[in-house]
């Protein structure tokens, strides 16, 4: 599999580079699912998972549905009914199949959405050789097409991850020689951080004020990430790296799952019902040890790396626990400032581990660690829209407004977010219960 080697620069509307984005961005999800057999696309385990065949073809029918057909004279669809296919919860564009059934689609088949991604492709380059013809909106769509088709690729790695998790051969994405920098397990069978210490967590302070929270650079952002706004945020402790799995192996040692005062009521419902003992893709071997299924299949657990794979539910119970609680959006927004956190470095997509690695052994305490990469942080704020938050007219409109209900926010990307794809002021949503995503926590105070 060949991924982009290097971060694309940050995704911009300027018309000269588009097309080169534009390849390189369709080109990714592709290797995305070079891995797969083609029977491994066609599979939905659980309603939030998509067939990757499915992805491929969704995003393909974005660019067709809002660029092709209004910017491009003479445009035919490559087939009628691909709309109501991969339509995914656009009501203003017509009826469509039900997100659950996506995995009955076995026809078409993934040839067939292959050659659907290469004529879309070839009118999109006819398209953006015109781009000086073009009304000023029209770019704008494309790098929203662009920042579309990156939150697809995230969702690829993790649908992949699921799908493949539930094959009772516990199959490998990548073979061992595959990851980069790759390290043997230690005798024990547990892998460590780079000389087998495990840093120990530090308090950080960040200093109370009002601030400015919301998208304030030039260039991209998604609509809930505006308007800027002020708010009061007091003073505050954030830990300086992630909770890892053995912070949070410690917890379950504790009796963590079956001690409902550290619990949310629907928490602790949930943990109930569902027989939770551990975090998603958690196991224990015969012998006891703990087990974690990952990138190149079913492994010992990484006992330095940030845990993932945990519900808001997860992340809160830990952290009553732990004596501490998790942030909200504006603290974690706040501390990302002050600390003068940037994607560069972090551990994205790109490069190639497809989960959260340990950090440094020597990594300085008195610096925040890993605010930008690796796991998308729980924060206990809802996602709601900011003040004077309007939607968009149209379609687009359904893009993220009529989601806000009912729902957390979490910030920070993880190792399978594209790096031109994250901001400091990125707003990511899930239900509390959701844990297939590559979710995790940092303690505040």
């Amino acid at each position: 599999m060949t991924l982009v080697s290097s971060p694309l620069p940050a995704l911009a509307a300027t018309r000269p580079t588009l097309p080169v984005h534009y390849q390189a961005v369709r080109a990714q999800s592709v290797a995305l699912v070079q891995p797969l057999l083609p029977e491994d696309t066609v599979v939905q385990p659980t309603l939030d998972v998509s067939p990757p065949k499915w992805h491929l073809a969704h995003t393909t029918w974005f660019w067709e549905t809002f660029l092709l057909t209004n910017y491009l004279p003479g445009y035919e669809v490559f087939h009628p009914d691909y709309a109501f296919l991969f339509n995914s919860y656009y009501n203003s564009l017509g009826s469509r199949v039900n997100r659950a059934d996506r995995g009955t689609l076995s026809r078409p088949p993934l040839a067939d959405v292959y050659r659907y991604r290469a004529y879309v492709d070839e009118h999109m380059a006819t398209l953006l050789g015109q781009l000086a013809e073009l009304p000023a909106a029209a770019p704008e769509l494309i790098e929203l097409g662009l920042h579309h088709e990156q939150q697809h690729q995230e969702l690829l790695a993790t649908d992949i991850k699921y799908i493949l998790s539930t094959n009772p051969l516990a199959p490998g994405y990548l073979g061992q020689e595959q990851l980069p920098e790759h390290q043997e397990p230690a005798a024990d069978g547990i892998q460590p951080a780079a000389d087998g210490i495990q840093p120990a967590a530090t308090w950080l302070s960040v200093p109370g004020g009002i601030y400015s929270i919301g998208h304030q650079q030039a260039g991209f952002s998604f609509d809930n990430e505006l308007p800027v706004h002020e708010l009061l945020v007091a003073p505050f402790e954030l830990q300086n790296r992630l909770v890892t799995n053995g912070d949070f192996l410690a917890f379950i040692e504790a009796g963590g799952y079956r001690q409902f005062q550290f619990w949310l009521g629907e928490g602790w419902d949930l943990v109930s019902r569902e027989g939770w003992v551990a975090p998603l893709y958690w196991s224990q071997a015969a012998a006891g040890q703990w087990m974690r299924y990952g990138p190149t299949g079913l492994k010992p657990l990484n006992l330095a790396a940030p845990v993932s794979h945990i519900s808001f539910y997860e992340a809160d119970a830990y952290a009553q626990w732990a004596g501490a609680r998790l942030p909200t959006e504006a603290e974690w927004e706040t501390a990302a400032r002050h600390f003068g956190a940037t994607p560069e470095g972090g551990n994205w997509l790109e490069t190639g581990h497809f989960d959260p690695q340990p950090l440094a052994a020597d990594a300085d305490p008195t610096q925040c660690h890993q605010l930008l990469g690796d796991c998308w942080e729980w924060t206990y704020s809802p996602y709601h829209p900011y003040p004077g938050y309007q939607r968009a007219a149209g379609a687009l409109g359904e893009y993220n407004g009529k989601f806000m209900i009912n729902q957390l926010v979490l910030r920070g990307g993880s190792c399978a977010t594209p790096e031109s794809h994250i901001r400091l002021t990125y707003r990511n949503f899930f239900h509390a219960d959701k844990r297939w995503q590559f979710t995790g926590l940092r303690l505040a105070r």
